[in-house]
């Protein structure tokens, strides 16, 4: 992480426009704080929307494919964490903050120590310890760009991406500040490393017969 810092920074701080762009930065950045404190005014219970780079990003309406998969694996997590009191699933609504941007994820989990700051007027919710999200073809950039990197940057453990076209799960597990390369799941269990003792079949995610037999395997 400090190595990726030093090498954007690096050029700017051996140019003799610094302060410049410096001043640019600045002006840019509490522009930018004026358009978020307005998102928090304006916010609603209606609607899905997200502030990122500045910019208010309104969701459409979810295919039947991806609403299923969010249903199918937020029911299994929240059912495990929920029988062995590990913390909080959330799905869809609750808005995270981060530095500099604000997400609602398909699904998030939060551990023992964050959940005890959550309030039953909790609006904004910290950084999540995993957050899972829900390929869609309006989406998807921003699900392998902007939140890729700053769900690594400011410490989101794990993260998932499902994606519920092609039916297959990708794992990415924080390592110094990063998210290593995972391949596609289509198979198999599908373990976190955040969640303890979380584990489910990947067709679970997808295929309701596998998800109500995964279902009952929990409550037995």
């Amino acid at each position: 992480m400090l190595s990726l810092m030093s090498s954007v920074l690096e050029p700017l701080l051996e140019s003799p426009r610094l302060p410049e762009y410096v001043q640019s930065l600045s002006q840019a950045l509490a522009q930018e704080r004026q358009r978020r404190d307005k998102f928090y005014e304006e916010l609603t219970e209606e609607g899905k929307f997200e502030f990122i780079n500045g910019q208010v990003v309104m969701h459409s309406p979810a295919r039947h494919r991806h609403t299923l998969a969010v249903q199918n694996l937020s029911q299994l997590l929240s059912t495990h964490v929920r029988l062995r009191d590990l913390g909080h699933v959330l799905t869809d609504k609750a808005l995270c903050v981060f530095p500099r941007n604000d997400y609602e994820p398909d699904i998030c989990f939060f551990g023992k120590q964050k959940a005890a700051q959550l309030k039953p007027d909790t609006l904004k919710y910290p950084v999540p310890d995993l957050i899972v999200e829900v390929l869609s073809e309006t989406t998807e950039q921003n699900d392998r760009g902007v939140k890729f990197e700053d769900y690594a940057a400011h410490g989101v453990a794990e993260y998932w991406i499902v994606d519920p076209e092609r039916e297959t799960v990708e794992r990415y597990v924080l390592h110094e500040g990063r998210y290593p390369e995972a391949r596609p799941q289509r198979t198999g269990e599908i373990t976190s490393d955040v969640v303890a003792g979380f584990s489910v079949a990947v067709r679970a995610i997808f295929d309701p017969r596998a998800n109500l037999e995964a279902l009952r395997r929990l409550l037995a």
